[in-house]
């Protein structure tokens, strides 16, 4: 069930929505360190009693548990649907100003963070800078997990701090719990400095959502092995974060159809890719849309254009220019 709750905003920059505030109804389940105890109330801390003899079961079964468990995931992203296109929109917005996508977490939805910011730019011939991961920790938390490092608040805001964070910016927070000190304060510090926010957490009632301008809540439950939130709740907050990143990329007309039209062509699996994405585009031949992927160095799009509009090399890379990188004005623009 959806909710407004009243909190205190930054004034948003002219030109901006209102904020879209989309949280569950139940009350928040706990706070910062002094709130650690409530840990137990939450849903992903709870163990199955039906898994008591999970140790002593066969790996055929094990496997067969987990697999029932991942299961569930998808239909609780869906239901979160309504929030994720907001803060899509959010997003969109954002960028349209010059901003970014931010997305703080830390352990395991730290990693996820930095997975799916660093595979925008290679998808959608993105400037690496736009979508931003920040980890509890830095990347040495990549590899050896550090996890006393989620308390550490002051690192939370002072990581925000340090990206000149500002107001056409989008702050994703990501926590299973919902009450990582450290995703908490970076969020506090984003709201500081007027960007806008949003929250992804596991568990319905989440403090994260109370102070996010959308809040997104995957109640994933109780996991397989009690408490281990990289299994369900890391699957639904990869679900989440590749839905924003996805959309957003979509809204901002990076792909041609279903055709991720900025890739470009710098290795043999992504030359393959790309003259396939070329053909199913336009219709042509292999050998046309070889052809136009030289003459325009290797981006799927440009060339795209050179075959749909019968223009040169040159006049392509004006068109897609002159629509901001846009294939579809590109070609609207060529046709008058």
């Amino acid at each position: 069930m959806d909710a407004r709750r009243d909190r205190p905003s930054p004034p948003p920059a002219p030109g901006t929505p209102a904020p879209q505030l989309v949280t569950a109804s139940a009350p928040p389940t706990g706070g910062g360190p002094a709130g650690v105890p409530h840990l137990d109330r939450l849903g992903t801390e709870h163990a199955r009693a039906d898994l008591a003899d999970l140790d002593t079961r066969s790996t055929r079964e094990v496997v067969a548990v987990l697999a029932a468990a991942d299961a569930e995931v998808p239909a609780v992203v869906a239901a979160a649907g309504d929030a994720i296109a907001a803060a899509v929109d959010l997003v969109v917005d954002g960028m349209a100003r010059g901003g970014r996508l931010v997305y703080v977490g830390a352990g395991t939805p730290g990693r996820l963070a930095l997975v799916d910011a660093s595979e925008v730019p290679p998808t959608y011939g993105t400037d690496p800078g736009l979508v931003v991961g920040v980890m509890a920790g830095g990347l040495g938390a990549l590899q050896a997990a550090r996890e006393g490092v989620e308390d550490d608040e002051e690192a939370g805001a002072a990581d925000v701090t340090a990206l000149g964070v500002g107001p056409a910016d989008v702050v994703v927070g990501i926590s299973a719990s919902g009450r990582t000190p450290y995703v908490l304060a970076a969020v506090a510090a984003a709201r500081a400095a007027g960007a806008r926010t949003v929250g992804v957490s596991s568990n319905e009632g989440a403090e994260l959502s109370a102070v996010v301008d959308v809040a997104v809540e995957v109640p994933t439950g109780p996991e397989v092995v009690a408490g281990s939130t990289r299994l369900k709740a890391g699957t639904a907050q990869k679900l989440v974060l590749h839905q924003i990143s996805t959309a957003t990329m979509v809204r901002r007309g990076r792909v041609l159809g279903p055709h991720m039209v900025d890739v470009r062509a710098t290795n043999a699996k992504l030359r393959r890719r790309a003259v396939r994405i070329v053909v199913e585009a336009t219709g042509t031949d292999e050998t046309t849309a070889a052809d136009a992927l030289d003459a325009v160095g290797g981006h799927a799009g440009t060339a795209v254009v050179v075959v749909l509009a019968d223009v040169d090399a040159a006049r392509a890379h004006e068109l897609v220019a002159g629509a901001g990188g846009v294939v579809r004005r590109a070609l609207d623009a060529a046709r008058g």
